[in-house]
């Protein structure tokens, strides 16, 4: 059993991999960043400086780069002397007032990117005119640039201690750091002196000029400010090493607690002396000058626990809270294996209970959690608290409280007879004691499994006396004549005692889990609504219904406008298309306020909480991992489901999921937006590079040849002004077809093209194609270029339902392009087929297709080619917009067909594209009398 319990503990210490990949991860972003090292101090004069510029310099002698980038030396003689042999950054002169300040050069630092660079004061404030307000922001950018970086700074400076400053000197100091920057910081060095040498050193004019020093020591260098001081920096520096320790033993999968500083766990529960329990702890971790955490295990009996004792815990957690402890709340089935192993987790040395209360024979029966403790908590030290005896149920009453429905005791007594009934019937045939025995256990497991303790121990009970009564000799009454029944009897109730005790406890169990299975259900519901969803309204009409649903209570929804103000989302038109009214409810102007009040500070407040608890509902902030998205309310309709910590925490999941999936439709809106934005530009670009080349060409040369023509002295005879004339109208063509197709791609992006369908045959289509390009009939057609026209239609093609205009315009944008990428005297192929229904749709196609014997597509164009103002890469071809392939594919598309391209295999390109034959064609009467 120990070995047991020391393999579950191990189980929990050791290290989870989702937080090692973490941090593996965070220790590959930090690569990129510069190392911070801080020297730490209590009090200006201490040495930080020093010991800085000292650092330098070693690392100086190790071969790095090192700049002094900025040093307060206040005019000390021994500081000043370190600077020499450092290269020391050339500062900013700002004019301000009148004045000219000096401070620290960011943008010369940054061009210099040295290894390493010191940066005094970590908590000075720039002057008005530099990029940051405060210096600490200097550096963050320096170590972003990969830059290390050592600095300085006091305690008093610490943005957290502020108050605590202020309070114990007097003094408010202005010039703070945020504490997350030392905490970020990669190493501290704390430079401490005893609080007399440090005086000393003021008397000497060490620290500030004599004239200064008396006036410092008599205000904030008072000694007694002094030991304050020294004593924050101390602890401070402590806790920051004991964060490290508690991360390499979670690292090393170390189980055995190390008492290197108090901390102190406070085990409640729902008894009355718990506030009791809680205060005692709080003036024992004052006393010890420990941290204290207070815990509380939720186990199965506590899910059947009253709402009164409900309410108590949750009171109990915020008295706590109130009193400076950190309250968790963890579930568990054995209340002392749970404490012991978060005990050991969070490196606990003293674990306060409240002394037993009930008695001892319940102790015996039921187990005791202290006893527990005692015997497992190893090095662990446990303390039992009393508590007060006026707020302390008697043990009796406490023992004998009833927890089961009257209606389980009364089926008790019916049970047990109707079990007395069926084995007198079945004691005739002789089936002897022993059976008859486990009918009666059978009838106490069964009064388990519907009630509580309470019931199946009368049914136990009741089944020892109707077994004496009727089945033992002399029957029909309590009396027996054989002693060896009295070990019968008790074995018979200690049997129905225990089997009653275990069914109870399983069905406990059984209850939590399917509790737990109940909240994971809920949120798996959430999630995967969530994933399968778009759109903002949809989503926040799935957060709204679900949390209706399942607590039972109205929300409202409220995101910021573009001027940060929050507003409920049920105001929006199209709401209410998606949830129902019912589960939603409006707001006031105070409830508004507690909702701007979430917002801003980012904290949980309405009702049930310690702020604005007399607001009506409770509001919690939709954080998302950048900022703050909305806010998200409820109105409970039964104020007391607020008391149930296991609802509030499966409330904060709700909200947190709600807050991730807003975060996510936002993100999708900016990148949509930034795509939309890319390919606009895009687009821009290359239609400004079209136009230039291709439109601006044709012009220039028209331009050209009516300028020689019109020129008095021109000397052209007949054949060359016929010849420029040819020339200028070609150009005018090209330029016109340019436009045109401009038009016609403007026209089908915005839906302007209306497809009229009829009945057609593709030869008079092919015929009226051709004649556009090559100017000649298709049985002899050669197009531009000196290319052959090779022309492939079946007799028996069927007619197909299109529109002519359309059609024709695909087939000469195809053969234009076709005639563009292929050498002069090539033969170009148009050919057609007829394919078989599809397998799916039934439906017949007709495939054309234009191949040429050019040098092909390169490979991945395929698909590109029919992209707007795409031209092949390298391959601009003169005339050629990039427009006739994506008008071809919209044209296409419109008739429900497809286009593609690919390479043929014996070289060039080969463009296919489909038309479906819907509907059935009608039939075509010749007049015999008709020429033809």
């Amino acid at each position: 059993m120990e070995q047991k319990n020391m393999r579950t503990i191990s189980e929990q210490m050791r290290p989870d991999p989702e937080a090692l990949l973490a941090r593996v991860r965070a220790e590959e972003a930090a690569k990129a960043r510069g190392r911070l090292t801080v020297f730490f101090g209590s009090a200006p004069g201490v040495g930080k400086t020093f010991a800085m510029l000292e650092a330098g310099h070693i690392r100086k002698a190790e071969g790095v780069d090192v700049v002094a980038g900025v040093i307060e030396t206040h005019g000390r003689k021994e500081t000043l002397s370190l600077l020499d042999g450092l290269e020391v950054l050339a500062q900013q002169e700002i004019p301000y007032r009148g004045v000219t300040l000096r401070e620290f050069d960011l943008d010369r630092a940054l061009a210099r990117h040295p290894r390493l660079i010191l940066v005094d004061e970590l908590a000075h404030t720039n002057a008005s005119g530099t990029r940051h307000p405060k210096r600490w922001q200097d550096v963050q950018e320096l170590l972003a640039a990969g830059i290390d970086v050592y600095t300085t700074v006091n305690v008093q400076h610490l943005e957290s201690l502020n108050d605590v400053v202020t309070q114990i000197t007097g003094v408010i100091v202005r010039e703070t750091v945020p504490d997350s920057i030392v905490e970020q910081a990669d190493e501290v060095k704390l430079i401490d002196v005893p609080v007399d040498d440090l005086l000393q050193r003021l008397r000497e004019g060490k620290v500030y000029l004599p004239q200064h020093a008396e006036r410092a020591m008599s205000n904030f260098f008072r000694k007694g400010n002094l030991i304050a001081l020294r004593e924050l920096a101390l602890r401070r520096t402590a806790d920051r090493v004991d964060a490290q320790m508690e991360v390499y033993r979670r690292d090393n999968a170390i189980s055995t607690p190390w008492p290197t500083t108090l901390r102190l766990l406070v085990g409640i529960s729902s008894s009355p002396s718990a506030p009791r329990l809680v205060r005692a702890a709080r003036r024992m971790a004052a006393g010890l000058r420990a941290e204290w955490i207070v815990a509380f295990v939720e186990t199965p009996a506590e899910l059947r626990r009253s709402e009164v004792d409900r309410e108590r815990v949750v009171e109990t957690l915020r008295l706590a809270e109130q009193l400076g402890a950190e309250t968790v709340s963890l579930s568990a089935t054995n209340v002392a294996d749970e404490l012991l192993a978060y005990a050991r987790v969070r490196n606990i040395s003293k674990i306060v209970i409240g002394k037993p209360e009930r008695p001892r024979w319940q102790d015996m029966i039921s187990g005791s959690v202290a006893d527990d403790l005692l015997r497992r908590s190893g090095v662990i030290d446990v303390y039992a608290v009393s508590g007060d005896s006026h707020d302390t149920e008697p043990p009796l009453r406490a023992a004998l409280e009833v927890t089961s429905p009257w209606q389980t005791y009364a089926a008790a007594p019916l049970l047990v007879a109707f079990c007395t009934a069926f084995a007198l019937v079945i004691d005739n045939v002789g089936i002897g004691e022993a059976n008859v025995i486990m009918v009666y256990l059978l009838g106490v497991l069964g009064v388990a499994l519907a009630g509580g303790r309470g019931p199946s121990a009368l049914a136990a009970i009741l089944s020892v006396l109707s077994f004496n009564f009727f089945f033992v000799h002399p029957r029909l009454t309590f009396t027996f004549t054989d002693v060896r029944y009295l070990i019968t009897f008790t074995v018979m109730l200690v049997v129905g005692l225990v089997v009653s005790n275990l069914t109870v406890r399983f069905r406990q169990q059984a209850d939590a889990a399917r509790q737990r299975e109940r909240r994971t259900a809920a949120l798996y519901a959430l999630s995967r609504e969530f994933a399968s969803i778009r759109g903002l309204e949809n989503l926040l009409g799935v957060a709204v219904r679900h949390i209706y649903s399942v607590f039972e209570s109205q929300v409202v929804v409220m995101l910021p406008g573009s001027d940060g103000v929050l507003r409920p989302w049920g105001d929006c038109s199209g709401w209410a298309q998606h949830i129902n009214t019912n589960q939603i409810f409006g707001l006031s102007a105070s409830e508004q306020a507690v909702a701007q009040w979430v917002a801003d500070h980012k904290e949980c407040a309405g009702l049930g909480t310690n702020t604005l608890p007399s607001a009506e509902g409770l509001y919690f902030p939709l954080s998302g991992s950048q900022q703050i998205v909305g806010v998200l309310g409820v109105r409970p309709r039964q104020r007391n489901w607020l008391l149930n910590p296991e609802q509030i925490h499966l409330l904060e999941a709700f909200v947190s999921q709600t807050a991730l999936a807003l975060e996510r439709v936002r993100l999708a809106v900016e990148a949509e937006h930034a795509t939309l934005t890319a390919e606009t530009e895009r687009l821009r670009v290359a239609l400004l590079s079209s136009v230039s080349h291709d439109l601006r060409t044709p012009l220039a040369i028209i331009t050209g040849v009516l300028t020689s023509l019109t020129q008095e002295n021109a000397t052209f005879d007949m054949h060359a002004r016929m010849e420029m004339i040819q020339t200028a109208h070609d150009e005018a063509h090209r330029l016109n077809r340019l436009l045109n197709n401009l038009l016609e791609m403007t026209r089908l992006e915005a839906g302007a093209v209306r497809i009229r369908k009829e009945w057609q045959s593709l030869e008079e289509v092919v015929g009226v194609a051709v004649e556009r390009v090559a100017g000649g009939l298709p049985a002899q057609a050669v197009l531009p270029g000196n290319h052959a026209l090779m022309i492939d239609l079946p007799a028996d093609l069927p007619l197909i339902p299109l529109d002519t205009l359309l059609i024709e315009q695909v087939l000469v944008n195809l053969l234009e392009n076709a005639v563009q990428h292929t050498p002069p005297g090539t033969p170009i192929h148009l050919q057609a087929r007829c394919i078989c229904p599809r397998i799916a749709t039934g439906t017949t196609l007709v495939e054309v297709s234009v191949a040429d014997q050019g040098r092909g597509l390169t490979p991945g164009d395929e698909q590109r080619v029919f992209d707007k103002f795409y031209r092949g890469g390298a391959d601009s071809g003169r005339g050629n917009v990039g427009l006739g392939l994506a008008i071809c594919k919209g044209m296409v598309d419109a008739h429900g067909g497809q286009i593609w391209a690919e390479n043929r295999p014996d070289g060039g390109a080969i463009f296919r594209f489909t038309l479906p034959i819907e509907g059935i064609p009608p039939k075509v009467i010749l007049d015999r009398h008709d020429p033809m």
